[in-house]
């Protein structure tokens, strides 16, 4: 076998996979769905310029706009096998981007693309060179796009703990300021109209989102409880479920403020000492494997010396 065979038969099955997407994205065999059939009954007679369009900003330019459609249809396909949507659609509801879980699966399949040309590109590179053979270079391809796969997956779970982290780190302060504002006299919806104006941040994007829900219909009480519902904290939980009491039997709702703040006060100070003792611990093993036993050679090696001398 030639070491020219991996690269021609790359070339051949993409060649073959182009002119399989050319066939089957013609006009004539392209399947047409109820919103295509009904466009044109409900496009609007005046036009506008296409200068006054939105410019594509995506950086493949055309060749986007060429595999969209085969994209959004294999992401169609693969959604409907897999079983963990909603768990995935509260991870994006947690990481706060607005994404669907369709435009995750979109991103998870270009991640995964991604990985197979730079695996297939690397195999093919091992390959010519004669360190791998086909099949290891098949396997190094398809390795590389299941790690990009799951290249995404572990980005998503990243900003959801970064995210978390902020909210947890800006809601003492966004607590204390909702207990100044009702402690002044103002409502609780009053003190979350407040926090929109001068705050920023995860927390007061989410009590603003909490806002916007309350001028459309829903009640405050069931805005904060998909707050909690979303972000799915502990302390916002509990200083959810105190806000509800708290005006369901009409106790003080600034010092329920103010305790929940302390509370997540405390558990940041218990967090640190935790992360210290486990910093402390992992002090020890270049102390022990490394320090001391050097400290004992410097302290018995002039012993040592003198005993041989002596001997």
């Amino acid at each position: 076998m030639s070491a020219e065979w991996p690269a021609a038969f790359l070339a051949g099955a993409g060649l073959g996979i182009g002119l399989w997407l050319t066939v089957v994205r013609l006009p004539f065999l392209r399947p047409r769905t109820f919103a295509d059939r009904i466009a044109p009954q409900l496009r609007a007679g005046t036009h506008g310029s296409r200068l006054l369009k939105p410019a594509d900003v995506t950086p493949f330019g055309p060749l986007e706009r060429i595999f969209r459609p085969v994209l959004h249809d294999l992401v169609l396909k693969l959604n409907r096998l897999n079983p963990a949507a909603s768990a995935l659609h509260k991870r994006l509801e947690r990481s706060g981007r607005g994404l669907t879980v369709l435009e995750f699966r979109s991103e998870q399949l270009l991640y995964s693309g991604a990985g197979l040309v730079v695996g297939g590109a690397g195999a093919v590179w091992l390959a010519v060179n004669g360190r791998v053979s086909v099949p290891g270079a098949a396997v190094l391809t398809v390795a590389g796009g299941l790690l990009g796969y799951l290249l995404r997956d572990y980005l998503l779970t990243r900003s959801v703990t970064r995210r978390e982290a902020l909210m947890l780190a800006e809601f003492p302060s966004l607590a204390e300021m909702m207990a100044l504002a009702v402690g002044a006299g103002e409502s609780a919806g009053g003190a979350l109209e407040r926090i929109r104006r001068t705050a920023h941040g995860e927390l007061a994007g989410e009590f603003e989102r909490v806002l916007a829900e309350t001028r459309s219909g829903v009640p405050l009480l069931g805005a904060l409880a998909n707050l909690s519902k979303r972000t799915q904290l502990a302390p916002l939980s509990r200083f959810v479920d105190g806000i509800s009491v708290a005006i369901e039997r009409g106790t003080p709702l600034a010092d329920v403020m103010r305790a929940q703040a302390q509370d997540v006060r405390d558990l940041a100070k218990r967090e640190l000492m935790e992360e210290a003792g486990k910093k402390e611990i992992a002090m020890m093993v270049p102390l022990v494997f490394g320090v001391l036993p050097l400290t004992v050679l410097f302290a018995i090696f002039p012993g040592l010396a003198l005993l041989k001398l002596g001997l």
